[in-house]
């Protein structure tokens, strides 16, 4: 088995169903992205959990990241920032947090319309809320209890249940879960009785969405690696040169060639034998320098021939 030293224990995967894929570790996660760049208000909490939370400018809107606590995402809505809340919604640490960041977007979008969208619960039929799981082929289980309604993914290993009978505020009237039953490997979405329909649709139909994600083998809770399909994640091939490139290239080449001739011409190596060839030095054989003889003068007196 490949361990964190070995380049094949890194290696990245594309996972279907996403669903089936988990989560990620804190600092990979894009949930929280839609607020940070709404530039909301950030507190960080430095307990053992680790919590990070995060307050729209009008205290009407409050989402909490809890560390490595099982319910890891809190959303709540308020209409009045000192009353009681209007709603809510979780998700627990197995939900991918590529299906938080649907509701996550969802809420900073009607938030940044200014129209309190996400306060007012849409007047929609349960099966137009769940319409994006029905066309991606996920069937009603008719034998769910009387007073819910029950839809399955084809795998029977993802289903969003609504209980129908539900009143009170606080009450969860919706779950969306996926993988078998587990604290390492059953993911949860639960969203209470007011929460605006329309943001479970986009919920349900991130986890209907049949796109694959992106993650390391070894990040995949093990109860799932059975259940999902995994391809590697091959390199991009290399770019197409342009034909700017195509004409730089052959520049430097011609600019290569011509030097690599220049360097090698007669005139060239003559000259640099000129130049870096060094002097012989005397050797011991050699005969030894001439003393210089004086110079005659042409008027000196001359000796005498003796007779």
């Amino acid at each position: 088995m490949p361990t964190p030293e070995d380049d094949d224990y890194w290696r990245t995967y594309h996972v279907t169903p996403r669903y089936l894929a988990g989560s990620l570790g804190a600092d990979d996660d894009p949930s929280l992205q839609p607020f940070v760049d709404l530039d909301w208000p950030h507190h960080h909490i430095d307990d053992d959990l680790g919590k990070d939370v995060f307050v729209s400018p009008d205290g009407r809107l409050r989402i909490g990241f809890f560390g490595d606590d099982y319910i890891l995402w809190h959303i709540a809505a308020y209409e009045d920032p000192f009353g009681p809340r209007r709603w809510a919604a979780t998700f627990n640490q197995n939900t991918p947090p590529e299906i938080v960041t649907a509701f996550t977007t969802a809420v900073a979008r009607d938030y940044q319309q200014g129209n309190d969208r996400f306060l007012a619960p849409l007047a929609m039929r349960w099966d137009e809320q769940t319409r994006p799981l029905t066309e991606a082929g996920w069937t009603r289980d008719w034998g769910a209890e009387i007073g819910t309604v029950e839809i399955i993914a084809p795998d029977k290993q993802a289903g969003i249940l609504l209980d129908l009978r539900c009143q009170d505020p606080e009450d969860e009237q919706c779950l969306l879960w996926s993988g078998p039953p587990g604290w390492g490997t059953r993911a949860e979405a639960t969203f209470t009785t007011r929460t605006p329909a329309h943001l479970v649709t986009a919920t349900a139909a991130a986890m209907a969405d049949p796109a694959p994600v992106i993650r390391y083998e070894p990040s995949i809770p093990r109860g799932l690696r059975d259940l999902v399909q995994l391809t590697p994640v091959e390199p991009p091939p290399p770019a197409k040169p342009t034909p700017l490139d195509v004409r730089r290239t052959a520049v430097t080449q011609a600019v290569e060639r011509a030097f690599r001739s220049a360097s090698t011409s007669p005139p060239a190596v003559a000259a640099r034998a000129r130049t870096t060839l060094p002097s012989p030095a005397h050797s011991a054989d050699s005969p030894a320098p001439q003393a210089p003889q004086p110079a005659v003068h042409p008027n000196s007196a001359r000796p005498e021939l003796r007779r």
